[in-house]
């Protein structure tokens, strides 16, 4: 769900050995407890985003965005069919009109969501100045129809005229209130939140229905830049719905309950090596959360939000543990399934780690899907691993690597994922579209 953006910053951290560090090679990429189910290349090096797989059995897609780094590579979407896993198919590819016009990247987050009984797929986009579509942050594609292609039909694009350059990253939620909502991050100190159901219905007008705010950041310095990722998920001890966003300044987290009322419930600022946040995701029932920064030689944060939420501290700033792959290189993009967290480790490939010890993460699975060469051209870590999504219904495990394509895998021990057998809320990215309203 991000990009490399390399920072001055020190890690001043002291790490928790992971069990895996430097043991895969070419003869050996993978942990024993990793099995391979299938893998499909898709292009040129550099030219695969991020992911994600729907949830339900009967509908075993998967929905890529594809990306342009330098002068290779389409800019749109793939969908992926995974009915048989060890033979993934692309059976649609949704592309921009007149690439070449493009400019800069192309698509980046990939989002699929239901309502009134269709599906839909949000591609978001990304095109720089001196060509089409600078204002242009996604595009909307019904995929009701699926396996079969022709079927496939675009129903809505969302552009920001006064907030160019494209949505980078985006979130969809279905909140207490019944609405599917779409959140984005936008060229502003906000943001954007869309009704997706509102948008299908041809009501793009009036389908900005909230912001969310960036807090001023402790140094005043840098706040036009807003998030670049967040997660949105229910807390059932409250009965809140809340917005986790990182961004400048660090990591923020909201009570989004009334969409034109956020309350700001917790911040984490001035940690130590950490001057603007990336992905930052919680546990199932809000306590924990793992929190990403983007610099070569950054691990994951894990922090306890408790003392903020007894009331005890407003701000948190000291992670209680961190874990990294390779302290070398950078880990990515990630999916909590308590207590394991699926990590697109970049140079690294699929990382899985244990936060049953919240105090000392361990490495339980690894497989590197990128053995090549670094990435030269911008900074040695950017390439490899981007995208992870796990099936919960039967632990089906997905990673879209930027230059070797996508990857199925299954582990061992895990057969999906429901929190109430880790005595914790059912709570995930993973969206029960079904369910009435909390």
């Amino acid at each position: 769900m991000s990009c490399f953006r390399p920072t001055a910053s020190l890690v001043v951290l002291v790490f928790v050995p992971s069990v895996a560090v430097a043991q895969w090679t070419a003869e050996k990429p993978g942990s024993d407890n990793i099995e391979v189910l299938g893998h499909i290349a898709l292009g040129p090096r550099l030219s695969v985003a991020d992911m994600e797989l729907e949830q339900e059995m009967d509908r075993p897609y998967a929905y890529v965005a594809r990306m342009v780094y330098g002068d290779e590579g389409p800019k749109g979407t793939d969908i992926v069919d995974l009915s048989d896993p060890t033979d993934p198919r692309v059976i649609y590819q949704w592309r921009i009109e007149d690439q070449d016009l493009h400019m800069r990247t192309g698509g980046m987050d990939v989002k699929y969501f239901k309502w009134d009984d269709r599906y839909y797929v949000v591609q978001s986009l990304q095109f720089g100045q001196g060509g089409p579509n600078h204002d242009l942050g996604a595009v909307i594609l019904d995929v009701t129809g699926l396996p079969d292609p022709t079927t496939v039909r675009e129903v809505a694009r969302i552009r920001e005229p006064e907030l160019p350059r494209g949505f980078h990253n985006i979130f969809v939620y279905k909140h207490s209130n019944g609405r599917v909502l779409l959140f984005t991050t936008v060229s502003g100190p906000f943001a954007h939140v869309y009704d997706l159901g509102m948008i299908v219905a041809g009501d793009l007008e009036n389908s900005l229905v909230a912001r969310v705010p960036v807090p001023e950041s402790p140094d005043g310095r840098g706040r036009a830049r807003g998030y670049h990722d967040f997660y949105v998920g229910y807390h059932v001890e409250t009965g809140q719905d809340r917005f986790y966003g990182g961004g400048v300044g660090g990591y923020f987290v909201y009570d989004i309950s009334k969409l034109d009322d956020p309350q700001l419930l917790v911040t984490l600022t001035g940690i130590n090596g950490v001057r603007y946040g990336h992905t930052f995701t919680p546990s199932p029932d809000g306590r924990y959360v793992i929190a990403e920064t983007e610099y070569q030689y950054a691990p994951l944060r894990i922090f306890d939000l408790k003392p903020a939420l007894d009331g005890e501290v407003s701000n948190i700033r000291n992670p209680i543990s961190a874990w990294t792959a390779d302290w070398r290189h950078l880990v990515h993009n990630h999916e909590v399934r308590w207590p394991y967290v699926f990590v697109s480790g970049y140079l690294d490939g699929l990382q899985v780690f244990s936060l049953m010890d919240v105090k000392n993460p361990v490495t339980v699975a690894y497989y590197d899907t990128y053995l090549g060469p670094p990435n030269h051209d911008r900074t040695p870590v950017f390439n490899g691993a981007f995208g992870v999504d796990v099936r919960n219904e039967d632990g089906l495990i997905v990673v879209s690597d930027m230059s070797t394509g996508l990857w199925t895998f299954r582990m061992d021990g895990f057969q999906g994922w429901d929190g109430s057998a880790w005595g914790l809320p059912n709570v995930s990215s993973a969206q029960n579209w079904d369910a009435d309203p909390q």
